[in-house]
C-alpha cells in the first residue's frame, strides 16, 4: 500500500502557480478546504482561475483571495453568497462564467473520467445557452458542455489513512469527491489522518489512488461562516405561511421533494414524519429534518442548499453533488417547489437575476426546474412597486422554458391545464377583482 505524503499548508500552496486553475471543493463554507485557502491568501500567487460552486464569503475561503486580488477568473453556479463576489463580476474587475450547480457538478466529473464533454437539458432556451453548441435529442433541446480539468484542487474530507483513502462527514462530500478525480495535483486537507485500516473499506468515499498529498487542519466554529450555528429569530408573515400550507397540501405520501430558499423552505416546518414525504436537497442528502432544536450549526449537523444546518431523519442518505444531479435530472425528484420572480402565459419560469441587481447565481434552479417532475412555483403576487409578477411574456432572464405546474402567490393558485393558465383558487383574503387586476397574464378561470 502506498503512502501519501502529508505536509504543511505552507508546502501544499506553494504548489499552486500563477495562472493556475484551481478547483476548490465546498458549498458555501460546508466541506470547504478553508485553511489551504487562507494559506493561498498568504501568498503572492495571482491571476487564477477559480473553479467552486460559490466563492466563500466575504473574507473567507476563496472571498479571501478574491478580495486580495488573486483572482483572474471565476466559475460558478452561486456568488450571490458573497456580495464581494457579485460587485466584481458587475463590474468587470473579475471575468466569470456561471453555470448552473448540476451542469458544474456533472463537467467535473466528466473532466476527472477523461470525458470531452456532454448534452443536457439543463439551461436550454436560457442566457446561459448562448453561444453553446445545441441538438435536440428524443425530441428535447440540449446544450453541449465541455468537460472540467484543473491545475491543483484542494478538497476538504474529515478523515484519511496514510494511504490517502478519504472518507466525508454528512453534507461535505459535495463538490469534494468529483474534484478529487479532476485535477493534475490534488491536496486534501483533513481533520484526522489515521493508520491504513482504520476506515472501514465500505466507507471510503474517495480512493487513495486520486490523492496526492494530504494536509491536517482542524476546523472550527469561524472557518464555518454563517453556518456556523442556527438562528432561532425567524418571523414568517402569515402570508407566506398560508402559501406555504397551500404548497404542502400537493404533496403525497412518498414523494422526494425539493425545496428551494425563501417561501419553499417554509414548507419544511409543516410536514412531520407521519407524512412519509422525503426532502432533498441538491448538496447531498436525501431525508432532511428540520433545524436542530439545539442551537447546533454546520459543525454538529448537516446543511441544506441554503447553507443552514438540519438534522437527518431516520433513513437519510448522503450522497455528493454529482450523484444529487443525477437523481434530478433523471427524473427521480418528484416535486420541486421554488420562488420566482416571474411566470409567465407559456409556463415559463424566470426566477435567478434581475439586471443591475446583486442577483448573480443561478445554483441548482435550472436543474430542478426542468428535471423535477412536478415544479411548483411559490411567489408574491406582485412586485412591493405593484407590478405583476404572473405575465403575458417573461422579461427577465429566464430559468426554464415550459417548466411550470402551478403557480401559488399570497392572492391565487393557478394551474397550466391543457396548456392554459388557469385559476383554480383564491388564496384568503383575496377577491377575483384583485387577482383580475394585478394579473397581466392571459387565464381562464376555474373556480370552485
Amino acid at each position: 500500500m502506498k503512502t501519501v505524503p502529508r505536509i504543511t499548508l505552507q508546502q501544499a500552496v506553494s504548489k499552486v502557480k500563477d495562472g493556475d486553475t484551481l478547483l476548490q471543493g465546498g458549498f458555501g463554507m460546508t466541506g470547504n478546504p478553508v485553511h489551504l485557502m487562507h494559506a493561498l491568501a498568504e501568498t503572492k500567487t495571482k491571476d487564477l482561475t477559480f473553479i467552486g460552486n460559490n466563492v466563500g464569503e466575504a473574507g473567507i475561503g476563496g472571498g479571501r483571495l478574491l478580495r486580495n486580488g488573486q483572482l483572474k477568473k471565476m466559475i460558478g453556479s452561486f456568488f450571490t453568497s458573497n456580495p464581494e463576489a457579485v460587485k466584481a463580476a458587475q463590474e468587470g474587475t473579475v471575468e466569470y462564467e456561471l453555470l448552473p450547480q448540476g451542469t458544474l457538478a456533472e463537467a467535473i466529473r466528466a473532466g476527472g473520467a477523461g470525458i470531452g464533454g456532454f448534452f443536457t437539458p439543463t439551461s436550454a432556451g436560457t442566457a446561459l445557452a448562448e453561444g453553446r453548441e445545441t441538438k435536440t435529442l428524443n425530441g428535447v433541446e440540449q446544450v453541449f458542455i465541455a468537460g472540467i480539468r484543473g491545475n491543483v484542487a484542494f478538497i476538504r474530507a474529515w478523515k484519511a489513512d496514510t494511504a490517502g483513502n478519504l472518507q466525508y462527514r454528512m453534507t461535505e462530500q459535495n463538490f469534494n469527491r468529483a474534484m478529487a478525480t479532476a485535477a493534475d495535483l490534488v491536496i486534501a486537507e483533513v481533520e484526522e489522518i489515521v493508520p491504513v485500516g482504520e476506515i472501514a473499506p465500505e466507507s471510503i468515499h474517495t480512493p487513495g489512488s486520486y490523492v496526492d498529498f494530504l494536509v491536517q487542519a482542524t476546523l472550527t466554529l469561524d472557518d464555518l461562516g454563517s453556518s456556523a450555528t442556527v438562528s432561532s429569530s425567524k418571523k414568517v408573515s402569515e402570508t407566506r405561511m398560508n402559501m406555504a400550507k397551500r404548497a404542502l397540501k400537493e404533496l403525497k405520501r412518498g414523494d422526494v421533494v425539493n425545496l428551494g430558499i425563501g417561501i419553499p423552505t417554509l414548507v419544511a416546518d409543516f410536514i412531520s414524519n407521519e407524512d412519509g414525504i422525503i426532502l432533498h436537497t441538491e448538496n447531498g442528502m436525501l431525508g432532511v429534518g428540520p433545524a436542530p432544536s439545539d442551537g447546533g450549526g454546520a459543525m454538529d449537523y448537516p446543511v441544506n442548499a441554503g447553507k443552514v444546518p438540519v438534522t437527518a431523519l431516520k433513513g437519510s442518505s448522503y450522497f455528493d453533488s454529482a450523484d444529487s444531479f443525477s437523481m434530478i435530472r433523471g427524473k427521480h425528484v418528484d416535486v420541486a417547489i421554488m420562488g420566482g420572480l416571474q411566470v409567465d402565459e407559456a409556463a415559463n419560469l424566470a426566477n435567478w437575476a434581475v439586471p443591475g441587481q446583486p442577483l448573480l447565481g443561478v445554483g441548482g434552479a435550472m436543474d430542478l426546474a426542468s428535471g423535477a417532475k412536478r415544479l411548483i412555483i411559490t411567489m408574491m403576487h406582485t412586485e412591493r412597486n405593484g407590478e405583476a409578477k404572473v405575465v403575458a411574456l417573461c422579461d427577465l432572464p429566464l430559468t426554464a422554458l415550459k417548466a411550470v405546474d402551478m403557480v401559488i402567490t399570497d392572492k391565487a393558485v393557478f394551474e397550466f391545464i391543457d396548456g392554459q393558465l388557469t385559476l383554480t383558487e383564491l388564496m384568503p383574503g383575496a377577491t377575483l377583482e384583485q387577482v383580475r387586476e394585478s394579473t397581466t397574464a392571459t387565464f381562464i378561470e376555474r373556480l370552485s
